[in-house]
């Protein structure tokens, strides 16, 4: 088994593949944190030391007169507020008198096979051949609060997941002011914090920094995970690089607020912490209640970053993602917005759709305008009622007619929003997110639907059933275009706690749709990434990356992706050029080789390409589909970073290091140009690998050391992909 109890000392160890985390109960029943890194035997309870830092680090009372014991320099599992402990907290709680005080002490614990759930949130899920859980009860027996710390081990692949629940097993009400799933304390070290930021259009920038005394945060007010800030956190030590050195990483699987803390304190001492965003957060638990935290998954990697990497998009895939289309290669699609925007009619569908199947294209997707008196983005939504005059006939009809040309069918939906200038609006106007006698702030001139509310998503699960039990809908796009204002539910709960329920309420209907629709493939989006997190993954097993469809800018967007996420969930397609976003025009050549690293599709009008292009789209989806499970399964590697080289390189490695694909586009043109050299790596240096296009063959060793020549080309962004099989030793 992974975890032990070493009950003569009191310790508890949890063990993978290749490290260790292990904690202590002492004398106290304080619950501290002893070690998490390479595999190691034994106790490692003498690194705690002890000793007078006067007054200004008191001691608790059980204490006595020993003043060298303060919760202020000790390492903990979960810190709370109000035992002496002045940095930041792992819970806070406020007690109906206004205090805050909680003061937890272990209770006692459980070990058994298999991975914890979290009911009504997503979670990493592995049977009981593959994980193990530890459950640790802490009380504070004045406050009457109960806290069970969960812990997942998947010993395979170095994934300890964590959670926690808080019971109020008093008498009268408290409020949680903050509550963090998980914390890791260091007791030294010299790292470098790795986060990722950005814009809409332009998300998940790479950003790397040492730490410094005081705290780095990141995280979202917007009510989801944000196009800004991704709920993920990286602590390297300040020479690790893609292949070499340890280090840390922390992803929340939840898709709303969050905050993600590093501080390095008095002492330096480092405290990594990840939870619920604390800005309009207090949640209020009656008598009896219970709140449960959203999981962390954490991972420890001594190979760097890109072993950090394999280790996330290994559990990603094959532990968070569910369904027909967990590992299943995704169907090559085309999405009428780029096309046609609002003006569409069922005729122009069904032209797309034609030239769609000539070209191999596997899939038509519908998007936004097909509903209600939605011909712009001013209105109709909530109005989930197809506009049958605009598509000359029933959706049924619409959607026998694309699949008897052999493509699936898939729709777009927004089911979070409302416009004032729709039915529903105009009948329930305050199902609306907004507060009391104050005039909305409008985002994309639309309001936000209460999820917090059971009645407003049982109500939108029936309209959305009733549309899609039209025909056989093999995908569904869903999206979320504005982020969350005027945050006041008119339901009879208290307002601290609508945020944490309305995400709830997302989780609800998503999982009510897939229970009712087990073979439909369900993408995420929100304005492109503003909501691509782990939690979404555990739905949608791919999500829209970006509405920025700029190959160039890609490059950056998904090389930041990928050191959390897996790429087969990396939703990316082939745009029209100039791109919308950027007015930047690349060839198809190199569209195709960025959107290859995701999920491939394509999003332009068919009826405008040229006959040379529309052969190369028939090229482009036959190498596709030749390369899509090694692209979708292999190990993949980032072979150069694209902010600081004239080049951006990736490549995928089957696990086995028998096949590999290299992809590369460069970023800079000049006069007299230098040569670009690009590494690979994750090959068997004794092999010998054979370009499957010119017939050339390398020694494994030469290909990883020296490199492959990048021929230089007299055009602007020229992108370069070749494969290579192992052909002997």
């Amino acid at each position: 088994m992974a975890i032990h109890f070493d009950e003569k000392n009191q310790i508890l160890t949890l063990h993978t593949k290749r490290t260790t985390y292990q904690m202590k109960i002492d004398a106290y029943g304080m619950l501290l944190h002893l070690y998490y890194g390479p595999r190691c035997e034994g106790t490692m309870d003498y690194l705690l030391t002890y000793y007078d830092r006067s007054g200004f680090s008191g001691n608790i009372y059980d204490a006595g007169n020993n003043r060298g014991y303060s919760m202020d320099s000790l390492p903990q599992e979960f810190p709370s507020c109000g035992n002496g402990d002045f940095r930041s907290a792992a819970v806070i709680i406020k007690t109906l008198d206004g205090f805050f005080n909680c003061d937890l002490r272990y209770s006692e614990h459980k070990i058994y096979k298999g991975k914890y759930g979290l009911t009504g949130l997503p979670a990493v899920y592995a049977d009981s051949r593959e994980a193990d859980t530890l459950e640790i009860v802490l009380k504070d027996e004045v406050m009457k609060v109960k806290a069970v710390l969960y812990y997942g081990v998947i010993e395979e692949k170095d994934i300890i997941t964590r959670s926690v629940k808080l019971i109020n097993e008093g008498g009268q009400k408290i409020y949680v002011e903050k509550l963090d799933s998980a914390c890791l304390d260091f007791l030294y070290g010299n790292y470098d914090v790795i986060s990722f930021y950005g814009r809409h259009a332009m998300e998940r920038n790479f950003q790397r920094m040492p730490i410094g005394h005081g705290s780095f945060s990141i995280g979202s007010r917007r009510g989801t995970s944000s196009h800004q800030y991704n709920p993920a956190l990286i602590l390297a030590e300040h020479e690790t690089t893609e292949d070499f050195g340890t280090c840390y990483g922390m992803v929340y699987v939840y898709s709303g607020g969050f905050k993600a803390e590093v501080s390095l304190e008095q002492y330096d001492q480092i405290r990594m912490m990840m939870g619920f965003q604390e800005d309009m957060f207090s949640y209020p638990l009656e008598p009896g209640e219970s709140l449960t935290a959203p999981e962390v998954v954490m991972s420890y990697s001594t190979a760097g970053l890109a072993g950090l990497s394999h280790n996330f998009h290994w559990c990603f895939r094959n532990h968070l993602c569910r369904g027909k289309y967990k590992n299943a290669v995704r169907p090559v699609l085309i999405n009428s917005w780029e096309a046609f925007y609002f003006d569409f009619d069922g005729d122009a569908l069904y032209e797309l759709a034609k030239k769609a199947a000539a070209s191999g294209i596997e899939m038509l997707v519908l998007d936004d305008g097909w509903f209600g008196q939605r011909n712009d983005d001013n209105c109709a939504l909530g109005d989930w009622v197809v506009n049958e005059k605009k598509l000359g006939g029933t959706l049924q009809k619409l959607i026998e007619k694309i699949h008897g040309l052999g493509l699936k069918f898939g729709l777009w939906i927004e089911p979070e929003m409302i416009s004032e200038d729709s039915e529903l609006y105009r009948a329930h106007p305050d199902w609306a997110l907004r507060i009391p006698g104050k005039k909305p702030v409008r985002g994309r001139n639309q309001l936000v639907l209460d999820f917090s509310r059971k009645e407003i998503v049982d109500y939108i699960y029936e309209k959305i059933c009733g549309v899609l039990d039209q025909g056989q809908v093999e995908y569904l796009k869903w999206d979320m275009n504005r982020s969350i204002t005027d945050v006041y539910s008119h339901g009879p709960k208290e307002q601290g706690r609508v945020l944490h329920d309305y995400v709830l309420g997302v989780y609800d209907l998503l999982e009510r749709l897939i229970g009712r629709y087990p073979d439909m493939l369900i993408e995420g989006c929100s304005g492109g990434g503003g909501r691509f997190d782990a939690g979404m993954l555990y739905y949608t097993p791919q999500i829209w990356c970006s509405d920025n469809t700029d190959a160039v800018d890609r490059i950056r967007i998904q090389y930041g992706t990928s050191f959390v996420y897996p790429i087969s969930a990396v939703g990316s397609h082939v745009s029209i050029v100039p791109n919308h976003q950027t007015g930047r025009s690349v060839s198809l050549e190199t569209r195709a080789a960025v959107a290859m690293a995701g999920t491939f599709g394509y999003e332009l009008d068919l009826n405008k390409i040229t006959e040379d292009e529309a052969r190369k789209l028939r090229n482009q989806i036959r190498d596709y589909h030749r390369f899509a499970p090694l692209i979708q399964n292999g190990l993949y590697y980032r072979l150069t970073n694209p902010y600081d080289r004239a080049v951006g390189a990736w490549s995928f490695v089957s696990e086995d290091g028998s096949e590999v694909m290299m992809e590369a586009v460069a970023l800079e043109t000049h006069g007299n140009m230098n040569v670009n050299y690009i590494r690979l790596k994750g090959l068997d240096e004794n092999s010998v690998y054979e370009d499957m296009q010119s017939g050339r063959r390398y020694s494994g060793a030469a290909l990883m050391h020296a490199g492959l020549v990048l021929p230089v080309k007299m055009e602007e962004y020229p992108s370069y992909i070749y494969y290579f099989r192992r052909v002997g030793a």
